[in-house]
């Protein structure tokens, strides 16, 4: 596995990391400034419980953040944990964007391979591996971490919990956000404001688009991607579509709510009136495309994590002091953005051979301590995913103009819910997740850009849909 380029692999022996290369995590792209050394203390308690596994050693799967400063700084916290309690922890990054992600983990956990912990996106991939029968119950960690650090974030209870039981540990918070170009608006006269439906956008976008300028306003792709298949879903719930049913478990993409969202977001790529909005070459991007885009100042508007965000304050990029942020958009059937965020989970892995120390790590590392120096490498990107720790640094509230909207949603109250009955989130479905890992939405949607009639390609989604919830043991 070492020879695969989905993964690269730092070895920590308690002297020194070594990298012997890194794979990207395509939906964050890009680097960030060199890092700061950041050595958290270890907790004594940790320390204590940690003191009869002295000598042993582990494994650890990450997904590789955006910045490598920010992987530096979790190898730093990694390594301080390793030197205080002696033992050995290799860490591995993992891009999970690969498309068979989870196929490759599976099988290194039947074949008794896997790393003994990992942290993955709840929302895109935990389901999917409690489904395969990879993952250990965790509640006892959670428990514990809760009596600490009180409530974790919001949606966490929903992707991480299955049968009342927790099959991951919820490690940091994604942010998440859309960001428009505040300076382009004030050329033309038009005031940001916090909510925009999905036309609104669209025309404003529209508006401050000038291509002889290099100024393009809708800085999306439909192309496969994650940040393609997150705006295609975004706009089709808030439109009142869904994948599935709110239990997660009957396909129900085919509906007139989703035809509609198809049609308004095709046109857009379709329509003549709309091409000087697009910035060249859009068609084909991938997950680091936005990313470049915006940086360059180029686009008006992009969605994506707040990696993008992140990048431009660390690296004083201009674009950063004319970001205006906002959470994301309403359709016809929302009064308020349906964004939930994500966040990252811990889970230990069936067959793990050092799971207690693989325990141990994880509790560290959702700590304030630990936490901060990645936080201030990706600002924005790597948040508290617990209550308590959100207050345990001054940073954490109050380092940018953004977090405390981040914050509000990881304190959101659940589920939120469409005029049409919908209630996010829905309940965690190996099935929906798995069509997200397949590009089900980027395929139909270039289906229709090549001139496939909506309905037609929301059909033929559908099908694709059921086949794969049957595959998921997700009898349709």
């Amino acid at each position: 596995m070492e020879n695969n380029p989905v993964w690269s692999r730092r070895g920590f022996l308690g002297v020194g990391v070594g990298v012997l290369g890194a794979a990207g995590l395509a939906a964050c792209g890009g680097d960030s400034e060199s890092p700061r050394k950041v050595q958290p203390e270890v907790p004594q308690e940790l320390i204590d419980a940690a003191a009869a596994m002295k000598g042993s050693a582990m494994g650890m799967l990450s997904q590789k953040l955006y910045s490598t400063a920010a992987n530096d700084a979790l190898d730093s916290s990694i390594k301080k944990f390793a030197d205080t309690t002696g033992t050995k922890i290799e860490n591995s990054l993992v891009q999970a964007d690969a498309g068979d992600v989870v196929a490759k983990i599976d099988a290194e956990v039947k074949g008794g391979v896997a790393r003994d912990l990992a942290f993955m996106t709840d929302s895109r991939f935990v389901a999917q591996f409690q489904a395969l029968g990879d993952l250990e119950d965790v509640t006892d960690v959670v428990t514990a971490l809760t009596a600490k650090y009180g409530e974790p974030c919001a949606e966490a209870k929903n992707y991480c919990v299955f049968d009342g039981r927790w099959f991951a540990i919820p490690y940091h918070f994604i942010g998440i956000g859309s960001f428009l170009r505040k300076d382009w608006m004030q050329d033309k006269g038009i005031s940001p404001k916090d909510v925009y439906s999905w036309e609104e956008l669209r025309d404003l976008c529209l508006e401050i688009s000038d291509p002889a300028k290099r100024r393009f306003g809708w800085g999306m792709t439909v192309n496969r991607s994650g940040d393609g298949n997150g705006m295609i879903e975004a706009l089709i719930n808030a439109y009142g579509g869904s994948i599935a049913s709110n239990d997660g478990r009957k396909v129900t993409f085919d509906s007139p709510e989703t035809v509609q969202a198809v049609t308004f977001l095709g046109d857009i790529y379709t329509n003549p009136k709309y091409k000087p909005m697009l910035p060249p070459g859009v068609a084909s991007w991938t997950d680091t495309s936005n990313n470049e885009n915006w940086l360059a100042g180029v686009l008006g508007y992009t969605r994506n994590q707040f990696s993008v965000y992140a990048d431009s304050r660390t690296k004083k990029n201009p674009v950063h002091a004319n970001t205006h942020v906002f959470s994301d958009c309403i359709g016809p059937a929302t009064d308020n953005p349906l964004l939930l965020g994500q966040s990252q989970g811990f889970v230990v892995f069936k067959g793990a051979k050092n799971p207690a120390l693989a325990k141990l790590l994880a509790q560290y590392l959702v700590s304030a301590p630990a936490l901060l120096g990645v936080a201030k490498e990706a600002p924005g990107l790597v948040m508290p995913a617990w209550e308590k720790v959100w207050d345990a640094d001054p940073f954490f509230t109050s380092g940018d103009p953004a977090f405390p909207m981040l914050r509000k949603i990881t304190e959101l109250t659940l589920p939120l819910n469409t005029k049409n009955g919908l209630a996010f989130p829905q309940k965690a479905s190996a099935g929906q997740q798995a069509v997200g890992s397949a590009y089900v939405l980027t395929d139909m949607m270039q289906q229709v850009v090549q001139g496939a009639a909506p309905a037609q390609a929301v059909t033929a989604a559908h099908a694709k849909m059921v086949q794969i919830f049957n595959q998921q043991g997700l009898r349709q």
